[in-house]
């Protein structure tokens, strides 16, 4: 029983990282604009952090240390800074959106500007960091965010023509009168959101907190097979929800609120409180998942104690970082920039840095050093390469189509 509720948790976090304010919104705008032309992105991404995390979770699994405490051991300081540099600057950017989006999710509660939320948010978050317990912070905020299967509820209460929406997810080309190079930048976009780089950061690292051993990788296996396509259909939902209801008023999705839109108008009230829930558990949760990765990184790297699972002081530079991070974060939406756009700057970004933040955990996974007999098998190293080739030509794509399409204006 222990076990079966451990893996129910598990999966419960996985759907709570999945679909954080970066895939809310981009999933949104996706669905408003492009139907479900697009679904095949948010498949290749759900395959791919697959890949990427089971191989994390199994190295943390098999070798007791986490992500960034390797890299810098197997690929030297100078490639391993750069990795650090690159994954950290859109893990930080993505902080600063998930702390944003606490606050606008409470602002469409509350009715109070998230210009005066976002201090005492980002002030919740830091508390929780400091100190609430691991679990506390996995399985609430993971349980709370499967309130977001609303969406599933709500497009079936619409009442879609479903032929339609296959013909739009098979379709495969943007619908008229949208530019193909639109298209691709909002694929950039989701395909960044889903594979998001702190996932795997956090995802490796919980192992080392949970103590992870050789016996646990069974249940690591199933929760990421159970737990990160379970967020990939809430986010094809999310989207095909905006479409039946944006799509044919030509209307687009702005802002969080128009997000949980098609849930009122197809479940009232009660729908709406429950999506709304959804917001603040998903958002919040990974607000401190991605602050919880800054810390994990940095000390990672430099050979600091850190984690949940040692007391405060012990860990004290790992605990100053974490909140370093909050002070900038607060510092930059202080500026009163929309979190909006952090968001969908976030998720582009993400995609530059893709290449940088997977191939250290390829190259670690096929290391017999560390691994031994769980090294990499062929099918998966396969899988890799494919999904490296793929991580490259988006990261080299991403930066061209945002100036070509103005961010997908």
């Amino acid at each position: 029983m222990k076990k079966l509720l451990n893996v129910a948790l598990g999966v419960l976090t996985a759907i709570g990282g999945f679909v954080d304010i970066g895939d809310l919104v981009t999933n949104a705008q996706v669905g408003a604009r492009f139907g479900l032309s697009l679904a095949w992105v948010t498949l290749l991404g759900v395959v791919g952090i697959i890949v990427f995390a089971e191989m994390s979770g199994r190295i943390a699994a098999v070798s007791g240390r986490a992500t960034f405490d390797l890299v810098r051991e197997r690929l030297g300081p100078a490639m391993g800074m750069a990795n650090l540099l690159g994954s950290m600057g859109v893990t930080l950017l993505t902080y600063v959106a998930e702390i944003g989006g606490v606050a606008l999710a409470f602002q469409l509660i509350c009715g109070v500007d998230y210009l005066l939320l976002f201090p005492f948010v980002g002030a919740l978050v830091w508390l929780v960091l400091w100190r609430a317990k691991f679990s506390v912070i996995e399985n609430l905020f993971g349980l709370l965010g499967l309130a977001l299967i609303v969406f599933v509820v709500a497009l079936l209460k619409l009442g879609p023509d479903w032929s339609q929406l296959g013909h739009s997810a098979v379709s495969f080309q943007p619908p008229k009168p949208e530019a193909w190079s639109t298209w691709a930048y909002y694929a950039v976009a989701l395909f960044g959101a889903a594979m998001t780089p702190y996932e795997v950061f956090f995802f490796s690292s919980g192992g080392v907190e949970e103590k992870w051993g050789v016996k646990d990788i069974g249940v690591m296996r199933t929760n990421v097979l159970l737990g990160f396509p379970l967020g990939g259909v809430l986010s094809v939902a999310i989207a095909a929800c905006t479409y039946v209801v944006f799509n044919p008023l030509s209307a687009s999705v702005d802002t969080l609120g128009q997000v949980g839109l098609p849930v009122a108008i197809a479940l009232g009230k009660i729908g709406l409180a429950i999506a709304l829930l959804g917001f603040v558990a998903a958002t919040f949760g990974a607000a401190c998942e991605t602050g919880l990765s800054t810390g994990y990184s940095i000390a990672q790297y430099f050979g600091w104690q850190w984690g949940k699972f040692v007391r405060t002081d012990v860990a004290a530079r790992f605990h100053l970082v974490l909140l370093l991070s909050t002070v900038i974060a607060l510092g930059v939406l202080a500026t009163g920039i929309d979190p909006v756009q952090v968001t969908e700057a976030s998720v582009v970004f993400s995609a530059l840095a893709l290449p940088l933040t997977y191939f250290p955990i390829l190259v670690v996974a096929n290391d017999r050093d560390y691994m031994g007999e769980h090294v990499n098998g062929r099918v998966l190293n396969v899988l890799a390469m494919f999904f490296m080739v793929v991580l490259t030509v988006v990261a080299l794509a991403a930066i061209p189509l945002m100036i070509w399409t103005r961010m997908g204006a």
